[in-house]
């Protein structure tokens, strides 16, 4: 898809490579544009608009933080990956996107070497990472292996025997719970609930930084909020 000059900082990133020369200052731009051609290209092409929409951020900053491809990125549920798509080098072919012959819809070894495990949907995720970093460990590696996967991937059975034996083996293991409510069907459970729970603190959490800010002015109050 060739974009002209719509997305000037975008089209400069051909691998992650480029991606990680950026000043830090500069990725809230890039996300933007990232973000807006997915919506360009997703509108001509049909496809995951959602998912992939609530990825742009999470997906800049791993490819930023690690050294991919030889650190592992290995996404659960495969439909959230057109970012990653488009910052690997495939941005000027998804025009093609789930079309005969064209850029796969879902991660692809054969695609792209950034691609490190087939997957279409959840929950294998975490037992291809833990494989991974056995295999890292046996041959004396040092890369890195994160796994990203969804609130929904996160309770199915296979999730929770992987990420029971990865505890078990003690691997250096990186899991990203994107927990990001947008699983086909409405999520039940304990584990739901409790995510839930977590996310409806962060009301909390935002008063308690914001009292800081206002606070900071005054020391003697600020000591009392602290305590608080």
């Amino acid at each position: 898809m060739k974009t002209g000059n719509v997305f000037p900082l975008l089209e400069q990133i051909e691998t992650p490579l480029d991606l990680r020369k950026l000043p830090e200052s500069r990725l809230l731009t890039l996300a933007h544009e990232l973000r807006q051609f997915i919506i360009q290209t997703v509108a001509k092409t049909g496809g995951h608009f959602s998912a992939n929409l609530g990825t742009v951020e999470l997906t800049i900053a791993l490819h930023y933080a690690f050294n991919t491809p030889e650190d592992r990125l290995v996404w659960d549920v495969g439909h959230q990956t057109y970012a990653h798509k488009i910052l690997t080098g495939r941005r000027n072919h998804m025009d093609s996107l789930r079309r005969k012959n064209g850029i796969s819809g879902f991660p692809k070894r054969c695609e792209s070497r950034y691609d490190t495990f087939g997957v279409g949907h959840s929950s294998t995720s975490l037992s291809a990472a833990l494989g991974m970093s056995i295999a890292a460990e046996h041959f004396g590696s040092d890369r890195k292996i994160v796994a990203v996967i969804g609130d929904g991937a996160m309770t199915a059975g296979m999730a929770f025997e992987a990420i029971n034996h990865a505890g078990h083996l003690k691997r250096d293991l990186l899991v990203v719970l994107n927990d990001n409510d947008m699983s086909i069907s409405p999520n039940v459970g304990a584990l739901s609930t409790h995510l839930t729970t977590l996310l409806s603190s962060r009301f909390f959490s935002s008063v308690r930084e914001g009292s800081k800010k206002v606070l900071s002015h005054v020391s003697p109050m600020l000591k009392v909020d602290k305590k608080i």
